[in-house]
């Protein structure tokens, strides 16, 4: 992972170093980003995810869901949405303002899933739906509710809480991701 974050391309390497740390370590801090959508009643929504892809030349991040979740109607409706790494660690956060794309998961991804992380797809009532207890849940997989949600990055935003002083920058896709700083 590269040094602290002192120059504009530091700061976009670290960026993409940790979402790929993110994909391939479970205990990255970038593995488990909050991603923030528009609620159906126009409110603000945010809820964990797992990181389950990069692509740096396309500039996009992937995750997976349920077809039933409220998250996929919400990003139906407005595909605009965010996302937000911190490193505590390192003192390191990251926002990434995203357009989401939703597709069905195909038979190659989900044979990469262990069986246990099925579980998180299929399931019966569907995610939301009231119930009297746990045990009213039936986990069983069902591939067909399995989504791939594929979200473009089109800006990286970057701030590093450093001893010696704070550091924001922001990466617009617009300018090839180049960069500026801003104002902590």
């Amino acid at each position: 992972m590269t040094d602290l974050p002192h120059t504009l391309p530091g700061t976009l390497a670290r960026v993409w170093d940790m979402l790929e740390a993110g994909v391939a370590d479970r205990t990255a801090p970038a593995r488990h980003p909050v991603l923030a959508t528009v609620g159906q009643d126009g409110g603000a929504e945010a809820r964990m995810v797992v990181l389950r892809g990069l692509d740096r030349d396309a500039g996009s991040v992937e995750v997976h869901t349920d077809s039933a979740s409220n998250k996929v109607q919400e990003i139906a409706t407005n595909p605009s949405c965010s996302m937000l790494i911190w490193d505590q660690e390192q003192q390191f956060q990251i926002r990434l303002r995203t357009l989401i794309s939703l597709a069905p998961g195909t038979p190659e991804d989900w044979d990469r899933i262990p069986d246990t992380a099925r579980r998180a797809y299929g399931g019966t009532p569907a995610p939301g739906i009231e119930i009297d207890d746990p045990a009213d849940h039936d986990p069983t997989p069902d591939f067909r509710r399995f989504t791939i949600l594929t979200a473009r990055i089109d800006a990286i935003e970057t701030l590093n809480l450093g001893p010696d002083l704070h550091r924001r920058a922001v990466f617009l896709r617009n300018d090839g991701f180049a960069g500026a700083w801003l104002a902590p």
